[in-house]
């Protein structure tokens, strides 16, 4: 089975979708760990923003959606999704209307490895890169199995990794501040990420 671009597109919708039912929860996330609570409407904003992504390959389609995000949205939301993003899209085989599970795979890994030049945050600092780099890792290790089963891995990975930025004192942002009270609540950013893991993952399911 390959990834077609309809598919994907299809992937980001209902992401979105899944991110503005939960955009309360979200919010009182982002409160709860000392941040500024605004996390909800933060990557609720995004979503809104991508849906005038355009693009008929993978490559153009990925860079329009990190080029609508930054140009409409704003804070450290916009910054770190796009960077994404365009990582991806610079992974991406030029033209290519359809992925085959080792190129996705490849593909979402070449959206983290840009971002890891925008933040130095890695597991263990309580941020999105605990739901995101788990899930990574999953859907690299999974190639072999096929696109459902990769994200299916990954979206148990992200989960996992979301959950576990419970025990963590927050190292960056407005939460550090707190220190030690900042341990307790699941990381917004984490949780937001691994929803939409969760999100691709019943897409595709549901596509096959």
């Amino acid at each position: 089975m390959t990834l077609t671009l309809q598919m994907f597109k299809e992937m980001i919708a209902a992401a979105g979708e899944a991110i503005r039912a939960e955009e309360k929860r979200f919010s009182e996330l982002d409160a709860a760990a000392g941040g500024d609570g605004d996390h909800g409407t933060a990557i609720v904003t995004a979503f809104q923003a991508m849906e005038k992504a355009e693009g008929a390959d993978f490559k153009s389609y990925l860079k329009s959606l990190s080029e609508t995000l930054q140009n409409e949205a704003c804070g450290s939301t916009s910054t770190l999704y796009g960077s994404w993003l365009q990582g991806m899209s610079d992974t991406a085989p030029a033209g290519a209307t359809e992925l085959n599970a080792a190129t996705l795979a490849k593909v979402f890994n070449g959206g983290l490895e840009e971002l890891g030049y925008v933040t130095p945050a890695r597991i263990g600092g309580k941020t999105l890169m605990d739901a995101l780099i788990p899930a990574t890792e999953a859907l690299l290790a999974a190639h072999s199995q096929g696109i459902v089963t990769m994200f299916e891995w990954a979206a148990a990975a992200a989960e996992q990794g979301a959950e576990a930025t419970c025990e963590m004192r927050a190292k960056f942002g407005r939460a550090k501040n707190l220190g030690e009270r900042s341990i307790g609540p699941r990381d917004a950013g984490a949780a937001s990420m691994a929803c939409i893991f969760a999100s691709f993952a019943k897409s595709i399911k549901a596509a096959c």
